[in-house]
C-alpha cells in the first residue's frame, strides 16, 4: 500500500513537473512573437504565488495521489469477497468452523479477516455464539480503519489547501500596502505583482481544495456502504450459526445473495469454483 502510493506521488509529480517546464520553454519563443501581448505562462503563474505555491503544490499532489489510491482500493468485491462469504457460510452451516477459519486464512480479504477472527473463538462442542458476535465487531472495527485514514487525508488536503490559498492572500496584500507606502501608487509594476500573488495563491487553493473535498465525501459514501453490507453478512452468518446449532448441521443448496444483488446461481457457481481450487491446491 505505502509503495502504491509513493509511486502514484512520484508519478504526479513528474507530470507537474514536466508541464512547468513546458510552459517554460514555450514562454520565450511566444515572447519573440508577440512582445505585446503579455501573455503569462504557467511557470509565470507559479513564480508569481510566491514561495506559499510550494505548499500547494504537495497538496495537489498528495490529494490526486489519494484519489487514484482510493480509486483503486475502496471497491466492493476486493473487501467483501462474494463467493468467499458463500463458502465460509455454506462450512459455518455444517458447524465445520475449524474448516471455515483454516479457509479464511488461505483467504485472506477484510470480510474473511473479521470472521476467521469470530470463528477462531467457535468449538464445535460448544459455541458462545455472543463471544463470536463480539470478537467480529472488534476485528471489524480494526479491519475497516486503517483505509479510512486515506480517505480523512482527503478532509485535510481539502481544509488546508483553501487555507493556505488565504495565507498567500494575506502576504500578497500585506506586500502591496507596503509597496504603496515605500514608493507610492506609482509603482504599478510592483503593486500588480503583489496583487497577483494574492490572486493566484487564492485562486490555487481552491482548485486544490474543492476536488478534495468533493472525493473525500465521495468515497466516504461508498466506504460507508461497504461497511454496511460487512455488518450485514456478519449478522446473517452469526444468524446462521444459531441455526445450524439449534436444529443442527444443515447443507443449503440454495443462498440468497445479497451482495451487489448477484444472482444465487452465480454467487454459488463462483463458490463451488473456490471449493474446487482448494481441493486440488490440497
Amino acid at each position: 500500500m505505502k509503495k502504491l502510493l509513493l509511486i502514484l506521488m512520484f508519478a504526479s509529480a513528474s507530470m507537474l513537473g514536466h508541464t512547468l517546464a513546458a510552459q517554460d520553454a514555450n514562454a520565450p519563443a511566444e515572447t519573440a512573437e508577440a512582445p505585446k501581448a503579455a501573455q503569462k505562462s504557467l511557470m509565470d503563474m507559479w513564480r508569481a504565488g510566491g514561495i506559499t505555491m510550494y505548499p500547494l503544490a504537495f497538496f495537489g499532489i498528495f490529494g490526486t495521489t489519494l484519489v487514484i489510491y482510493n480509486f483503486i482500493a475502496i471497491r466492493k468485491k476486493k473487501f467483501l469477497n462474494p463467493a468467499g462469504v458463500v463458502h465460509v457460510e455454506r462450512l459455518v452451516n455444517q458447524l465445520k468452523f475449524q474448516e471455515a477459519v483454516e479457509y479464511c486464512e488461505k483467504n485472506p480479504s477484510p470480510i474473511t479477516n473479521i470472521i476467521g477472527c469470530g470463528l477462531a473463538r467457535a468449538d464445535e462442542r460448544e459455541v458462545d455464539t455472543d463471544s463470536v458476535a463480539a470478537a467480529m465487531e472488534e476485528a471489524s472495527v480494526e479491519e475497516f480503519a486503517g483505509p479510512y485514514v486515506l480517505i480523512n487525508y482527503l478532509s485535510v488536503t481539502a481544509s488546508l489547501a483553501p487555507m493556505l490559498g488565504l495565507y498567500g492572500t494575506v502576504s500578497g496584500m500585506v506586500k502591496a500596502f507596503n509597496t504603496i507606502a515605500a514608493e507610492g501608487a506609482g509603482s504599478a509594476s510592483k503593486l500588480a505583482d503583489n496583487i497577483a500573488e494574492a490572486l493566484i495563491t487564492t485562486a490555487t487553493g481552491m482548485i486544490v481544495g474543492i476536488p478534495a473535498m468533493f472525493f473525500f465525501f465521495f468515497f466516504k459514501n461508498k466506504y460507508g456502504a461497504i461497511i454496511s453490507g460487512a455488518g450485514r453478512i456478519i449478522g446473517d452468518l452469526v444468524f446462521s450459526m444459531k441455526t445450524a446449532l439449534k436444529y443442527g448441521p444443515q447443507d443449503i443448496s440454495e443462498l440468497e445473495a445479497d451482495i451487489e444483488g448477484t444472482p444465487a446461481e452465480v454467487v454459488e457457481n463462483a463458490a463451488a469454483a473456490a471449493e474446487e481450487s482448494e481441493n486440488k491446491s490440497e
